[in-house]
C-alpha cells in the first residue's frame, strides 16, 4: 500500500523513475528511499525554466561607513556593541557545510590545518577570535554551526575531540542545512545511487530557515537574542561578533550590516554592495558591466569599490518576516554526479542539471536597509578557497603571520 501511494504521488509529478531500482533494494534501503521521497519539496520543480537573468532595477552607489569614519567614533561603537553582547543580544552563525575538496582533502573545510610548525585548525582560529570577544564582554556569544548531511558527524566529532577549542560546549550548537533535490535539464530528479536521491544544500541563504527547522533558537536564548552575525568558514582573519561592527549597525538603525573591503582592482571577482531601486543589493562580479565596473564619483574614486566578504549582521525580527514571505529560489546550472538507468555512476565533465538555492544576497536586499561597514583588507580578509595562487592556504598563512600569528 505504501509503495502504491508513493508511486501514485511520483507519477503526479512525473518522477516515477525514482522507483526504478525499488525491487533490488533491501527493506532498510526501501525505507530510507521512501523517507527521502516524502521530504522533497516537489513545488521546486515548477521553477525550472524561469528566467534567471531577469533585468535588474536601477543600480546606484551605496554610502559606505569608511574606516576613517569608524575610527572617529570607535569608542562609541565599541561600547554599544559590548553592551549588546553582555545583554545576550548577539549570536553567531558559522556556515560550515562544505568539504575541503578544492583544497585537496575530503573532510570538513574547517578541519584544515593551517599551521606550519604546529597544528592550528581553521575552526580553531575562528573560535579563538570569538573567545577574545567573549573575554572583552565578560559574556559568551552563542555559536551556531551549520553543517551538511555530508560533514555533520565529522564536524561534531572534530569539535568534541578538540574540547571545542576552549569554548564552553553549552554555548555551541550544531544543525544541519536543509537539502533540495538535484534535477537534470528535463526536470527529472536525479538519483545518487539506487536508494538515495541526489540532494544538495539549499544555498548560503538557507541558513536561517534551517536554523528555525532545527528548533535551536527556541531551545537556547531566543528571549534575549536580537542580532545574528553570519560568517563563512573559510576566512581565517575575520572578526566574529565584532563589537565595533555590532555597535555601528545598531547606531545606524539599519536592519542589517555587511562587512566590506575596498576592491584590490576594478575587475576583482567579488560581489559588490550597491543600491537597486533604492534598496541594498549585491551585484555578483559576473553581472558587473564595464560601465558599472569603471564608474567614478565626483571625487574620482570608483563608485562600486567595496566588495562583500560574507560577514553579515541581521536583525532577528526582520529575518522572521523574510521566512514568512520566503526568499527567492535560484535555479542554478551545475555538474551533478548521478546514476543512469543502468545503475552506472556518472561523473559529468559539463553541467548536466540544476540545483535550487536561496542566497544571502537576497536577504540583504529584502531587509530594506543595510550598513556597509569597511574593514581593513589585510587585517580581516584572508579567505582559503583555492589550493594554490590567489586566496589559497599560502596567502592566508602569509596574512596570519603578518597579523602576529605564530604558525
Amino acid at each position: 500500500m505504501i509503495y502504491d501511494e508513493m508511486k501514485k504521488k511520483l507519477e503526479g509529478y512525473g518522477q516515477q523513475h525514482l522507483l526504478q531500482f525499488y525491487d533490488s533494494l533491501t527493506d532498510a534501503e526501501k525505507a530510507s528511499l521512501f523517507s527521502q521521497l516524502s521530504e522533497i519539496d516537489y513545488s521546486l520543480l515548477t521553477l525550472i525554466g524561469e528566467n534567471e537573468s531577469m533585468s535588474r532595477g536601477k543600480i546606484t552607489p551605496i554610502e559606505t561607513l569608511t574606516q576613517e569614519e569608524v575610527n572617529a567614533r570607535a569608542e562609541h561603537f565599541y561600547d554599544l556593541g559590548i553592551d549588546a553582547i553582555k545583554a545576550g543580544k548577539v549570536g553567531a552563525i558559522l556556515l560550515a557545510g562544505g568539504q575541503g575538496t578544492r583544497l585537496g582533502f575530503d573532510k570538513p573545510k574547517g578541519t584544515l590545518n593551517v599551521g606550519i610548525e604546529k597544528n592550528i585548525y581553521l575552526f580553531e582560529l575562528l573560535v579563538q577570535n570569538l573567545l577574545e570577544v567573549s573575554r572583552q564582554a565578560g559574556a559568551f556569544v552563542p555559536l551556531f554551526v551549520m553543517t551538511s548531511e555530508i560533514n555533520h558527524q565529522d564536524t561534531t566529532q572534530f569539535f568534541k575531540e578538540h574540547n571545542y577549542f576552549g569554548y564552553p560546549s553549552c554555548y555551541m550548537f550544531f544543525f544541519i542545512q536543509d537539502m533540495t533535490p538535484s534535477v537534470d535539464f528535463n526536470g527529472k530528479i536525479l538519483l545518487e545511487d539506487k536508494a538515495r536521491v541526489s540532494l544538495s544544500p539549499n544555498g548560503n541563504g538557507g541558513w536561517y530557515s534551517s536554523l528555525l527547522k532545527a528548533g535551536l533558537l527556541k531551545e537556547t536564548c531566543a528571549n534575549t537574542l536580537e542580532w545574528l552575525n553570519v560568517f563563512s568558514v573559510d576566512n581565517v582573519l575575520q572578526k566574529i561578533a565584532d563589537p565595533y561592527f555590532v555597535g555601528a549597525t545598531i547606531e545606524s538603525g539599519c536592519a542589517s550590516g555587511a562587512k566590506v573591503v575596498k576592491k584590490a582592482y576594478p575587475e576583482e571577482k567579488v560581489g559588490v554592495l550597491c543600491l537597486e531601486d533604492g534598496m541594498p543589493s549585491i551585484i555578483e562580479y559576473f553581472d558587473m558591466t564595464e560601465e558599472l565596473m569603471y564608474a567614478k564619483n565626483q571625487n574620482g574614486d570608483f563608485s562600486y569599490n567595496y566588495g562583500v566578504i560574507l560577514n553579515y549582521l541581521f536583525r532577528i525580527d526582520e529575518l522572521n518576516k523574510l521566512v514568512s514571505d520566503r526568499l527567492p529560489i535560484h535555479v542554478v546550472t551545475k555538474k551533478i554526479p548521478y546514476i543512469n538507468e543502468q545503475g552506472e555512476y556518472i561523473k559529468p565533465d559539463a553541467p548536466n542539471g540544476y540545483k535550487f538555492e536561496e542566497l544571502v544576497l537576497d536577504m540583504v536586499h529584502q531587509m530594506g536597509t543595510c550598513l556597509p561597514y569597511e574593514v581593513i583588507r589585510n587585517k580581516e580578509f584572508a579567505p582559503i578557497k583555492n589550493r594554490t595562487g590567489v586566496d589559497s592556504l599560502d596567502t592566508a598563512r602569509d596574512l596570519l603571520i603578518e597579523n602576529g600569528f605564530t604558525l
